[in-house]
Order: C-alpha cells, then structure tokens, then sequence
C-alpha cells in the first residue's frame, strides 16, 4: 500500500475517530503510529506534529508522556477531510 502525506493524515484521523478519542478523550502520541509500516515511523510522527499546528489535534501534556485528541469544534472538517481522501462514508 501507498502512502502520501495525505493519505497518512486521514489514516491517523480516521484511526482517531474510529476509536472515539474526541474532545476530553486522550491516546498516547505514540500509538497514532500504529497500523503504519515501521520504515514510515518518522514521517508519521512528523505529519502528526503538522495536524496539531492545523489544530486537528489538542494536545496534552501529562506526566507519563504527551497525549493527543480529536479537536471537537472541527470534527465535521475532520469527517470531511477523511471522507475525501480514503473515500469512506461515515
């Protein structure tokens, strides 16, 4: 399977939504890199940082590691965005 940057974004939002892990719901920043093959770890990494500067993401900082959510005022851009890029129906 192929990835771009686009296609990566919308598999990490759609892991997201899927799981629910909206507003004050967290997941480790870490596992956003799960469900991707291990050579394209730095570029997941990488295109999640680029998601919380667009705001997509909140994060939170705690003491035992960064944690991330959906932001939920833009959920509909969100549901958009992986709609148009993996063409899945929600």
């Amino acid at each position: 399977m192929e990835f771009d940057e686009d296609k990566i974004k919308a598999t990490i939002l759609y892991n997201l939504r899927r799981k629910k892990v909206i507003g004050g719901v967290h997941t480790h920043f870490d596992t956003l890199r799960r469900g991707f093959p291990s050579h394209i770890g730095k570029d997941v990494n990488k295109i999640a940082k680029q998601l919380v500067k667009e705001g997509l993401l909140i994060i939170k900082p705690a003491p035992y590691g960064l944690q991330v959510s959906l932001n939920k005022d833009r959920l509909r851009e969100i549901e958009a965005f992986i709609e148009r890029i993996l063409e899945f129906k929600f």
